[in-house]
Order: C-alpha cells, then structure tokens, then sequence
C-alpha cells in the first residue's frame, strides 16, 4: 500500500496513478488567461439535481457573456429554460486556500431568461412571482412567446428577480486554469493536441446555502472551444448555442450496470475545504465486495503524499434512482480500513491522537500502514468504523468508448450521507475504467471519498475533521 499501488493491481491501472502522481502532464498559469469561449463536453449534473450546459465568453477587457442553458432531463436533449448573463470579472491573487487557484471579484450587469416551452414558463414564472419585489414578473396565464427575452436582474432597474431560481455566478469567484497535451493518433503518423480546461468553483449541494456559498472546490471542467478534447461531439453543438437555440446534445443509449473490475481518477481531484487526492477502486461483483485506495496530497498536481487511506466493505444491489434520473442508488458498507502517512505533518497529527482513538498509540512512521480496524476507525481523520454510507452513481461512455463511473458528490459542508435523505443529487468527478472483472461481470460498486457503503448498510469513512483541515493548512501556509 502506501503511495504505490499493490503489485497485483493491473497494469493499465498502476500506470494510470503513475502518470497522476508524476504531475498528469498538466500545467496551470497564475494568473489565469481566460480570453475565448469556453464550453461544457456534456450534460452537467448539478445539486438538485439540475440538468445544464454552459457556454462562457471572457472579453480582453474584463467583461465576460455567459449562456447557461437548463433542461427537464438528464442528456440534455429536453430544454426547460436558458440564462444570459453579462457581467465583469476582475482576477485577484492566488488564492491562499485553494492551492493552484486565483481568486476573483465578479459583478453582474443584467440576466435575462428564454423560456423553451409554455410548461417552463409556467413553472418559472410561478417561482419567480413569489420572490419578494418580483411578484408581477409575469401575468398568470401568459402565453409563451418564443424568442422573447425576460429581464431577471439589471443593475440599471436595481432589480434582482434570480434568487427563486437558485442563481448565483460565485462560481466565477474562484477560478484555475490547466493545459495538457492529449495524444494524436493518426494513420503513419503521431503527436499531441493541446487541450485548454476551466474549472470554476463548485456548487454548493445544499440549495439554500448555494447563494451563499463561496467555493473552496471545482465543479466539472470546461474546455477551450478552440483547444478541446477530441472528439467531442458537444462541444461544436454548445458553442453555435445562444439563448434562442439551446443545445440539443445526441441521443446516447442507457448503459447496463456491468461495474465489476477497476476504476481509477483521470486527473488529481479537489474537494472542497481543501483536499487533492486520486481514488482507486475495485469492485466484485460475483460477492458485492469492494476495495478503494485514497490517495491524499497537499498539491494541486497530487505529487505531495500526506496519507493514503485503504477501505473495504461490501455494497448492495442498486436500483433506478426516482430523484436523479440517469442514477443508481445503493448503499455501501465500510467494515474494514488501514491507513499510511506520508508525510511528518501527518504522523505529528496521528501520534498526537488520542490513546485507543487511532491505531496503535504514539506507534506511527512516515511510509508505515497501520490497520485502524481494532479502534474502530480512526478519530484523528474523521473515520468511523462500520459505517454505511447512501449513494448516488452512473455509467457513461466518452467519446473515446472509455467506461467512466460517477460516484456522488461529497456533501459541501463536509458531514456524509449517512441517510436516505442525504444521498446525493450530483456527481464527483468520474473515474475511467482501467481493468474489467478478473472472473466475474456483474453489478455495481461505487465509492467514495473518504467513504464507502456496503450491502447490510454499515457505515463508512467520513470527511475529515475541520480541525485537521485547518491545522494541515496552516502547517503548509507555514512550509511554503
């Protein structure tokens, strides 16, 4: 264990976390340069849930337009209602909270809304008109009228009517900027491609702080239109779309949940509050097992251990999700754990630990695995043992035939879904599929930061401490 994977693990997989730790090929300018369109390469998942795709336009001289086309389902194909926003975004510092970010000050000069449909209409108008000072947005019974704009906010008329619709562009208030070279296979010839990622801050996944909310994470990425994946058959479609014609993305056909075998990140994930890790899991479908490795750094390119945490347990059938359509919900115990620090920060922190709360007393070293099983879990770091945690995941293809899981979204203010009623709404970033089942192909499997669930519903890793988040901080505030 520790920071390299067993020598067991598949080799596709063990060169896929060889590839995140050394730096993924990815380079991040500070600050930012955001000039130029930027995209969604699919249909994006909110809390909520909410269906969108994006297509944001940043100007030379600060000010920015930006689309956010909304809709009733899951691929995108069904639009409900389209935003247009135009405001001025000014780039501040580095941000001394999310490493690798600069923060930013934004303000809103007008949203004005589309609506696709008289059902939409309808449905707005009715959250809108009971918005304070809004209440004659629109007449009960108004006739959708197509192409017409409806202003929701002017800094001129000193009204602000998007409250009601969850609204907020916090997300421009935290922003990071990748560079990557993807390769390029061609018939007798090779070479790279280079792709341009935005990634703003995240939603909060609770609706009545998101406006509130100022991000300390990511939420999915956006691409440069002109330097983007390829192929991606979303991108051209989002980047002709104005509030007029939203994007309809192509039909994709539902994939069976056929999850048995190995699942690693694509890139170093951020979680909000402020954590870098890489995840890697493997699913048994044959007896509901499952088995994660997480990975944590103190960088924004997870090339700086601080600790690795491996979970096991096992998992239950899933079934449809009736909230997020596209979803499973299932329920995944966490019987079993063992943890390895990395780094001297993290073996102060678990030697200071109180006795019989985390592993064998005063016993750690840097690069040592300890089986925090025998104290049921690990109180230093938020782990709690059994634990059962309810989750939210799907399948996709991309546009290269990869398999990709989604797990669900952590909860923003770092407890778990410990219950039905915290199960997640929206997605964490996916995982690629780098090894199918050894014997079987079967269910499903998911998992999760700092958390997994199982079949008789136990329970699982939980976030960790605020406590540890701080002091941890502080600590590289200190070293930088």
């Amino acid at each position: 264990a520790g920071a390299e994977p067993p020598l067991r693990w598949e080799p596709r997989c063990r060169q896929q976390l060889r590839h995140l730790r050394d730096g993924g090929g990815i380079a991040a300018r500070l600050p930012p340069r955001l000039e130029g369109r930027w995209v969604s390469t699919g249909c994006e998942v909110r809390p909520g849930p909410e269906f969108l795709t994006r297509s944001y336009l940043f100007y030379a001289n600060r000010l920015f337009k930006a689309f956010q086309f909304y809709y009733w389902d899951p691929s995108c194909r069904d639009p409900s209602y389209s935003l247009v926003i135009k405001g001025k975004l000014r780039l501040r510092q580095a941000s001394w909270i999310t490493r690798g970010a600069t923060e930013a000050d934004y303000h809103l000069h007008k949203v004005g809304i589309a609506f696709h449909s008289q059902k939409a209409m309808r449905e707005v108008a009715a959250w809108i008109n009971t918005t304070a000072g809004c209440g004659g947005f629109l007449r009960a019974g108004r006739s959708w009228a197509p192409g017409a704009l409806y202003e929701l906010l002017s800094t001129k008329g000193e009204r602000d009517c998007t409250a009601a619709l969850g609204f907020a562009m916090h997300e421009l208030s935290l922003v990071r900027v990748e560079t990557r070279y993807q390769p390029v296979a061609r018939p007798q010839q090779s070479g790279s491609r280079l792709v341009e990622e935005l990634y703003l801050g995240d939603i909060h996944t609770e609706w009545g702080e998101r406006l509130h909310y100022r991000p300390t994470g990511y939420q999915r990425p956006m691409q440069s239109a002109v330097h983007h994946v390829h192929p991606c058959p979303a991108c051209g479609i989002i980047y002709r779309a104005d509030e007029h014609h939203p994007p309809i993305l192509p039909a994709q056909a539902p994939l069976p949940m056929q999850l048995s075998g190995s699942w690693v990140s694509t890139h170093c994930e951020v979680r909000p509050a402020v954590l870098f890790l890489t995840r890697y899991f493997i699913f048994h479908g044959n007896n509901h097992t499952w088995e994660g490795y997480y990975y944590h750094y103190s960088d924004p390119l997870c090339k700086q251990p601080t600790f690795t945490i491996y979970a096991s347990g096992h998992y239950t059938q899933g079934i449809p999700s009736s909230k997020v359509r596209g979803g499973t919900e299932l329920a995944f115990r966490v019987t079993q754990a063992r943890v390895t620090p990395m780094d001297q920060v993290t073996v102060m922190m678990l030697n200071s630990s109180e006795p019989g709360s985390c592993g064998l007393t005063s016993s750690w070293s840097t690069g040592v695995e300890q089986d925090i099983t025998p104290t049921n879990g690990c109180l230093a770091l938020g782990i709690n043992l059994p634990h059962t945690e309810y989750e939210l995941f799907k399948t996709e293809h991309d546009a290269q035939e990869r398999s990709l899981l989604y797990i669900g979204e952590r909860p923003t203010d770092g407890s778990s879904p410990d219950s039905p009623a915290k199960r997640p709404t929206s997605y964490q970033a996916p995982l690629v599929q780098c090894a199918g089942a050894p014997e079987e192909f079967s269910n499903y499997l998911s998992l999760k930061y700092s958390g997994k669930k199982d079949a008789n519903g136990n329970e699982a890793l939980k976030p960790l401490p605020v406590a540890f988040l701080l002091f941890v901080a502080l600590v590289f505030l200190r070293w930088d």
